[in-house]
């Protein structure tokens, strides 16, 4: 029992935060209310048929474990007999005896098969649900949560529905039947004290497991708070294994990791302290009532009130009886620990999307796909505005860029477009319907994005591609890619459109990332694009020849541009410069230049940069070295510096 204890109680639990508690203080019966129609009532007649089998198997063992003693008092009783002619009884009685014992075990892994369907769709169903639900829930949410921690609190309530589902219905159940079925038997059978000292032992023993685990319970959520936050220390190390390669920081974040793992030592020790006490207060009880009801079935033998057949009845109804409730103080800990991690699962269930259809909503209906923003204000803190007051307007197949310096809001204009927030004041339209009035779903499938930072899947080439538009051709795949120039170095990989990018991409160079992204969001084909920094990535000969394509596919187009490379969006109908949340300026290219503004400026500053950059890859003789720098997207300000 300790053994397995210890085994589960490895098992990282997220810590105890606000989002957390939707069902604190609430009684567990709530979760298993929640957990039941994925039983019934969500289930086909094939799986409803199967919970009913398994519950009538549940009831032929419960009857077989009762009678099997009284078989077994039978034969003892039989062979004491001295008349030869019913030699045979004893004999036949002990064949019985063994049927019933198969049976019992033989019922309870037949219903274990039979059931097994009905728990693992519960899983499925369950974890598809929430899974769904994350998916709903709005981009603030996700960006507040460690990714690890929803995932593992999938992973534990999933197991926490498999085990409760086992233990609770076919461990604790049949338990109590035939602790109720036993005492009323040596009630009838005896007298009232046999029964009565069997249960106050089983009564004791119950009330001192409960009291106890529900006492050692915050230790054990200490001890797996703790070790979640280990646990998460080290991925996060992990996952960002260059960045502590380039600092120089592997002996720090071995102390940090240490000091994780110390403080979930000592929560551990606590834990298993608290765990010996309660082994040996049970150990101490159940040997109480044994020597209780074995003293006074020996005086019923020695006064001749009782048979050996009747010593025996009782004493293997008291061991059988005993050897489950041994196990049933571990079964209700980890059911107790089953219902928290199912409750953390059910938790997720209960968070409300910030972002919602309306009542109603219609599907985005995209003629030109005009976009509109009218005096929009929006902070993603009440006090700390991002946009303010601001209004523009791309008409349907134009292009449109927006530029300024980090932080002035250009990427929020994007999460706006795409609806991962609602604006705080104003309105934002697409062909003059609000965004609030349509359908995320349609608003999201008109656009398409290749955003600054591309993040790919751990799967081949071809499944990143394909993402924009999913069962699309290969041939369409193979266009895109084409179009974002990346088919050459594809196909001159071994495995070609099969290569593996690793996770987040991390196989793939910055450049060769974007331009997945890029071959992506052509496959899709939406009705308006944004590209935000869409060739940040990219040295100046691959950023002319994606440029041209971009040009290309955003022809009749509704075309967004955010950039702080000017040089992406100089071919743009109107360039609007946005600083500090304002638009400042807006205009074309070389309207803007001749104004003598802060476009100009930055215009002056990053040309200024673009000619050191050259000048640099001179002084070194190393052919293309502007290029490489140009890639790498250095600050004009800190080139100026060298």
């Amino acid at each position: 029992m300790s053994l397995a204890e210890n085994a589960s109680t490895r098992q990282p639990q997220p810590p105890e935060s606000s989002e957390f508690k939707t069902f604190a203080g609430r009684l567990d019966v709530r979760v298993m209310r929640l957990l039941l129609p994925f039983l019934w009532r969500e289930n086909s007649f094939e799986l409803r048929a199967r919970v009913v089998f398994a519950l009538v198997l549940l009831g032929i063992a419960i009857v077989a474990n009762v009678y099997v003693p009284i078989l077994y008092k039978g034969a003892v009783d039989a062979l004491t007999l001295k008349d030869a002619a019913l030699i045979v009884i004893p004999f036949a009685l002990i064949f019985a005896y063994g049927l019933l014992r198969f049976t019992a075990a033989a019922s309870a892994e037949i219903r274990d098969a039979i059931f097994a369907k009905v728990t693992q769709r519960a899983v499925r169903q369950v974890a598809t649900r929430v899974f769904r639900h994350l998916h709903v829930l709005s981009l603030r949410f996700h960006l507040d949560r460690q990714t690890g921690g929803l995932s593992r609190a999938i992973e534990r309530g999933m197991r926490g529905i498999e085990f409760t589902l086992a233990f609770m219905l076919f461990s604790i159940i049949p338990t109590i039947l035939e602790i109720v079925v036993v005492c009323a038997i040596l009630w009838t059978l005896y007298d009232f004290w046999f029964a009565s000292v069997t249960f106050v032992t089983i009564g004791t023993y119950i009330f001192f497991t409960l009291t106890v685990t529900e006492w050692r319970l915050r230790f054990r959520r200490e001890m797996n708070a703790r070790d979640q936050e280990a646990s998460t220390r080290a991925i996060d190390s992990l996952l960002n294994f260059e960045t502590v390669k380039y600092f120089g920081n592997e002996g720090h974040e071995a102390e940090r990791y240490d000091r994780a793992m110390s403080r979930y030592e000592r929560a551990a020790v606590r834990n298993k302290t608290s765990l010996s006490l309660l082994n040996v207060g049970q150990a101490l009880i159940i040997a109480a009532g044994l020597v209780a009801v074995m003293t006074m079935a020996a005086r019923g033998v020695k006064s001749g009130v009782m048979t050996v057949g009747d010593f025996v009845l009782v004493m293997t109804y008291i061991v059988q009886l005993y050897t489950p409730l041994d196990f049933l103080g571990y079964v209700y800990r980890e059911v107790k620990q089953s219902l928290t991690d199912m409750e953390v699962m059910f938790n997720l269930l209960a968070v409300s999307p910030e972002i919602k259809d309306r009542p109603g909503a219609k599907p985005l209906a995209v003629a030109g796909g005009e976009v509109v923003f009218e005096d929009v204000g929006f902070g993603y803190n009440a006090d700390r505005p991002i946009l303010k007051g601001v209004s523009f307007r791309v008409p349907a197949g134009r292009k449109v860029a927006i530029v300024g310096p980090s932080g002035a809001g250009k990427s929020t204009i994007s999460r706006l477009l795409f609806r991962f927030y609602d604006v705080s004041s104003g309105r934002i339209t697409i062909d003059g319907q609000n965004l609030r009035e349509v359908t995320q779903e349609s608003l999201r499938g008109a656009i398409g994005i290749v955003p600054q930072d591309t993040v790919l899947f751990n799967d081949t080439v071809l499944y990143n591609i394909a993402y924009g538009r999913p069962g699309a051709s290969e041939a369409d795949i193979e266009q895109a890619a084409r179009l974002a120039s990346i088919h050459d170095f594809i196909v001159s990989t071994p495995q070609g459109y099969n290569t593996r990018v690793g996770e987040r991409g991390l196989k793939l160079s910055g450049g060769e990332k974007q331009r997945v992204a890029i071959a992506r969001t052509m496959l899709k084909n939406p009705n308006i694009l944004i590209f935000d920094e869409a060739t940040s990535a990219l040295d100046s000969h691959t950023e002319k020849e994606i440029q041209a394509a971009l040009r290309q596919v955003s022809e009749n187009h509704t075309t967004l541009v955010i950039a702080h490379r000017l040089s992406t969006g100089i071919d743009a109908d109107e360039i609007i410069v946005l600083d500090q949340g304002r638009i400042t300026e807006r205009g074309t290219h070389a309207g803007l230049l001749a104004k003598g503004g802060q476009y100009a400026a930055m215009w002056a500053r990053q040309q200024e940069a673009a000619h050191l950059r050259e000048t640099l890859a001179q002084d070194l003789g190393e052919a293309g070295a502007g290029a490489e720098l140009a890639s790498e997207g250095l600050d004009p300000d800190n080139l100026k510096k060298i």
